[in-house]
């Protein structure tokens, strides 16, 4: 029986764009269930001794990294912009996430917000943003930010941050198939044959 893959992901996170925008149809195509795991890379970096994203803190590796994403983009046909603010802010994003995590539109909102963020150099840290690709895809914006504004939603996503950290998770994205971790995009495909049984 097939296991299911854990994707944890944060929008300020540049491999994650790619793999959030692949990830579901992988999914579906191998049926493999897939579980939504938002999380704020913040303080796992924190837990590092870091204040910064390491391709900030680097200046060498982060030139590589954007010139690795645009080969990586132009391959799966993404449309990149380099951020005109690197890494952002993306709080209620993340909350959208957990608090909808079930919600059967949450996967098109993540890859909606991934476009604006690293397409449209849009800021998604800013309510209006958000408001906007939540209306286009048929929600409606005032209930769905209330609800992920909670308090009891705000303590869900801190959780999910310190599960995160718990379980290892050191950056993004990063798949967990049981006790099996895979980190980047480039390890999604070996991910999904894990979870079919590969492994054996």
């Amino acid at each position: 029986m097939n296991k299911p893959l854990e994707f944890w992901f944060e929008f300020a996170s540049t491999y994650s764009y790619p793999a959030a925008m692949r990830v579901e149809e992988a999914c579906i195509g191998a049926k493999v269930d897939l579980i939504w795991r938002p999380f704020l890379l913040g303080p796992v970096f924190a837990q590092q001794g870091m204040t910064d994203s390491p391709f900030n803190i680097f200046p060498v590796k982060g030139a590589y990294m954007w010139r690795d994403l645009e080969r990586v983009c132009a391959a799966q046909g993404l449309n990149l912009r380099k951020p005109s603010s690197f890494p952002r802010g993306s709080l209620l994003a993340a909350r959208i996430c957990a608090a909808f995590d079930q919600s059967d539109w949450v996967g098109s909102f993540i890859r909606a917000v991934y476009d604006a963020n690293f397409a449209m150099d849009l800021d998604i840290g800013e309510a209006k943003v958000l408001e906007d690709l939540l209306d286009a895809l048929g929600q409606d914006p005032e209930t769905v930010i209330t609800e992920a504004q909670s308090p009891e939603n705000k303590k869900k996503l801190k959780t999910m941050t310190e599960e995160a950290i718990e379980r290892g998770v050191f950056g993004a994205p990063i798949m967990i198939i049981g006790e099996e971790v895979f980190w980047g995009n480039d390890r999604l495909e070996a991910a999904i044959s894990w979870a079919v049984g590969g492994r054996e």
